[in-house]
């Protein structure tokens, strides 16, 4: 049988390089030899080369985090070229990215997510009225970052001009969000027309994370990950449920993953991953173990997710 050529993509020009080259390592490492002809690109200098091979790619697992790959740039670039990708397209990619447009999203679809208000470069001092509605601590985050990067947590008004300083030097946009301390919960969601919710994961980070920020995320053995997760069997359908209806409010596809915090038997969604974390330590691949997806079956699922979205976009197309 002829082997599918794949083009792996991994590294970009985001502050989440490093952790991008080291998913696309296993990622590469996990494939099939025999199933795929594998050419990996770096789209910090690859991309010339990418659109060259094009016309004989068969499809591309895209494992890049942050701007400029998890936003829909590269996904543009993609479909102009017609190589089948895994996960969200321009629009998904795009809105999920700003979780500013997600939680408006969120609100639209009747899916609970924690009160908010938004600053930017242009007027960046928050309403006094507003910002004590959301009372104390807050949370500051970047709008358009991902794996915790320029997030703080507040606890006295007087360090808040230093985080929104270091937020703004991440995003021109920032979110200011209502503290939850409850349970971190994280689902993953797998298909494209028919979608399967894959096995809740709670997140216990270690001590001295007081969030689960960059370094729990990507550091083994600093957070305590239960899959499973420790909720009833009613607090793990509604979970799942939000996360399928997180992926359908902001026009996801192949795969995506969404993480929320549970507090007194309520669910707060706080955002979803278009292209979630494939190193040892990632939660994605974590869940879909345990639903039978072997990572390199997870690897064969999302390239035939993929090749049958596009066929699928191509044959609309064609009408």
């Amino acid at each position: 049988m002829k082997k599918i050529s794949l083009a792996l993509l991994s590294g970009g020009v985001s502050s989440e390089r490093e952790v991008s080259l080291n998913s696309g390592n296993q990622v590469f490492e996990a494939l099939d030899k025999q199933k795929y002809d594998i050419k990996r690109y770096d789209p910090q200098c690859d991309l010339a080369k990418l659109v060259t091979d094009a016309p004989d790619i068969d499809a591309a697992l895209v494992i890049l985090h942050g701007p400029f790959g998890e936003d829909g740039t590269v996904q543009g670039l993609l479909d102009l070229l017609n190589i089948p990708y895994q996960g969200a397209g321009v629009l998904g990619s795009a809105v999920a990215m700003n979780k500013l447009i997600a939680k408006r999203l969120y609100r639209q679809a009747g899916i609970p997510t924690p009160d908010y208000i938004s600053i930017s470069t242009h007027a960046p001092v928050p309403d006094p009225d507003r910002l004590k509605a959301l009372g104390l601590p807050i949370v500051v985050k970047p709008a358009c970052a991902g794996s915790s990067v320029g997030m703080s947590i507040i606890s006295d008004e007087k360090d808040l001009p230093q985080a929104l300083e270091k937020g703004f030097q991440n995003d021109d946009t920032l979110i200011l969000e209502q503290y939850i301390k409850g349970t971190e919960l994280t689902c993953g969601v797998l298909g494209n027309q028919d979608l399967e919710a894959l096995p809740v994961i709670e997140i216990v980070p270690g001590e001295g994370h007081e969030f689960f920020d960059y370094q729990a995320k990507y550091v083994a053995g600093e957070t305590t990950e239960i899959c499973p997760a420790r909720i009833d069997e009613q607090t793990t359908r509604r979970v799942q449920e939000l996360a399928v209806e997180a992926h359908r409010a902001l026009f996801l596809k192949g795969y995506s993953r969404t993480d929320m915090l549970l507090l007194d038997g309520e669910l707060h969604v706080l955002e979803t991953n278009t292209i979630p974390g494939m190193t040892a330590t990632s939660l994605f691949p974590q869940s879909a173990a345990k639903a039978g997806y072997e990572f390199g079956v997870l690897m064969d699922k999302l390239i035939e997710l993929a090749i049958e979205e596009n066929k699928r976009t191509n044959l609309r197309r064609a009408q």
